[in-house]
């Protein structure tokens, strides 16, 4: 019996995993709870499409799509998925992935149907997913050198509103890479240091550990910047009780940012057709 693609087998942990975070999370938050909720292994966590996102993770965003398809989660909330009434109400235990994949492929059925488009077969989705990319950045910053690695982080930083922020990367500085100052209000301001990776894989606890060590008595707070992912024991270890914490930029978290500023990126418009305007034409 056909279930769908691979990716349906995420639906009932993401449904369950919002559920007990209250019926909304971030998109990261969602997404480590369902690694977590799932006991994904790292080695399949450090498996990349061939623009080195995180296949997992990539799947878990197409199980939330589908699942706004089928109503069960909001499509409205930017950078937040929330359930539904619907998903917050279902029985989970009477409904399958199968079921799931159903509804939502009848609502996108219906919706390409009215726009005069056919639909798509699950291999056509699943290899849509694993191509999946947004931009084609994350290829191009994996090329560039250490240093030029470093300054463009540099520039990011600064477009993000932080002030004085200097490259210091030099050999035995504890992997520090720069510093700056991020001026909250003009009486409030704190020093914070960053490190930046430019890596295929993953980086993991002992490097969150090894950075926070270079912190002590320097900064307020420190930033990872990484073209590659982190563990769910680095992504721990970054918020840990009791130490200075540490903000993760990983791949796709560093893509959204450039997308944001429109940092050596050219948008491109693309419209959808409204079935609904021309109803009255027909």
């Amino acid at each position: 019996m056909n279930r769908g693609p691979k990716f349906t087998t995420h639906f009932i942990p993401l449904l369950e995993s919002l559920r007990a975070m209250g019926g909304s999370a971030s998109a990261y938050e969602a997404t480590d709870a369902v690694i977590e909720r799932q006991k994904i292994p790292e080695k399949e966590l450090e498996k990349t499409n061939k623009n080195g996102g995180s296949n997992v993770r990539n799947a878990i965003a197409w199980a939330r799509l589908y699942l706004v398809h089928s109503g069960h989660i909001d499509s409205s909330a930017r950078g937040v998925w929330r359930l539904t009434e619907k998903g917050m109400r279902e029985d989970l235990s009477k409904v399958s992935p199968g079921d799931l994949f159903k509804a939502a492929q009848a609502a996108i059925q219906g919706s390409r149907r009215a726009e005069g488009s056919q639909g798509s077969t699950d291999a056509e989705v699943e290899q849509r997913m694993f191509e999946a990319e947004g931009t084609r950045l994350l290829p191009v910053l994996k090329t560039l050198s250490p240093g030029g690695f470093e300054r463009l982080c540099q520039r990011l930083l600064r477009e993000h509103g932080f002030q004085n922020v200097n490259v210091t990367g030099r050999t035995g500085d504890g992997g520090i890479d720069g510093e700056g100052i991020l001026e909250i209000n003009p009486l409030l301001s704190f020093k914070v240091i960053f490190q930046c990776k430019r890596y295929q894989g993953t980086v993991g606890a002992s490097t969150i550990r090894d950075f926070r060590g270079a912190m002590i008595g320097r900064a307020d707070k420190g930033i990872l910047i990484t073209t590659g992912n982190f563990s769910m024991d680095a992504r721990k270890e970054s918020v840990r009780a009791g130490t200075n914490p540490i903000d993760l930029v990983d791949g796709e978290k560093l893509v959204k940012m450039f997308e944001r500023l429109e940092l050596g990126l050219k948008p491109r418009t693309v419209y959808e057709v409204d079935p609904e305007f021309f109803k009255e034409y027909q």
